[in-house]
């Protein structure tokens, strides 16, 4: 398995994906996309709607990857989940769901693995 940061991402979503299963969440969406927008994980769990931002790095990581959601980061993910409630995929979801904006990090070291799971992340801010 090649070490291509595509790879690295693909690896650190299934173990996000495996652990937000663990805590009971339902994944519903991977990887949705609308035009330039693209959301990692969207899942259910009771009566509320998770939007998940995955950060994966190799070990020895410079900073931890939940510092890269930046405000610029926040707002694309704000846009997307906006472009997801309107879209077809929404119309199967109860309409009376609260939105949160998750943030899961992952830390790969060969094997082994870090992982840190931030519920409620940030509170999009829409002007």
């Amino acid at each position: 398995m090649t070490d291509s940061k595509q790879t690295i991402g693909k690896i650190g979503e299934e173990k996000a994906c495996s652990y937000l299963v663990e805590q009971g969440h339902r994944i519903i969406e991977r990887n949705w996309r609308n035009s330039h927008l693209e959301l990692d994980i969207i899942s259910l769990k009771d009566r509320e709607l998770h939007i998940v931002e995955v950060k994966t790095r190799k070990a020895p990581a410079i900073a931890e990857p939940e510092v890269n959601v930046t405000r610029t980061k926040q707002a694309r993910m704000t846009a997307a989940a906006k472009a997801f409630i309107n879209s077809a995929e929404r119309r199967n979801l109860p309409d009376d769901l609260d939105i949160f904006f998750d943030v899961v990090s992952i830390v790969l070291d060969g094997p082994d693995f870090e992982l840190n799971y931030y519920p409620q992340a940030f509170i999009p801010i829409y002007v």
